[in-house]
């Protein structure tokens, strides 16, 4: 968490646009808890974690979305038992995903 609270004040020391998306509920098996974060800069670099396996690339994907149009987005993944690891995550659970855009322009 460190990591994105750096990246958070250093993106917005800059005056650069940038996503800040946020584990904001889990149920059954989720590889990070609420408040888990995730800074995408506007060039698609993320810092930090809100899972893992698939999920972080289509954060990732979305939140460039959201930098783009200004327009936050409430992200929902969920993955049963048996196909959790053809998607790269070490069991089935949901996890929803808050994501908005920060900074100017």
């Amino acid at each position: 968490m460190h990591d994105v609270v750096e990246e958070v004040a250093r993106l917005h020391a800059g005056g650069d646009r940038f996503a800040l998306a946020t584990v904001v509920g889990t149920w059954r098996s989720a590889p990070r808890q609420p408040g888990a974060a995730m800074v995408v800069a506007a060039d698609g670099d993320p810092i930090g974690s809100v899972s893992g396996g698939c999920v972080e690339g289509a954060v990732v994907t979305e939140a460039l979305d959201v930098i783009a149009s200004g327009k936050p987005k409430m992200l929902e993944f969920g993955v049963a038992d048996e196909t959790a690891w053809n998607v790269g995550l070490s069991c089935g659970g949901t996890i929803r995903v808050f994501v908005e855009k920060v900074g100017q322009s």
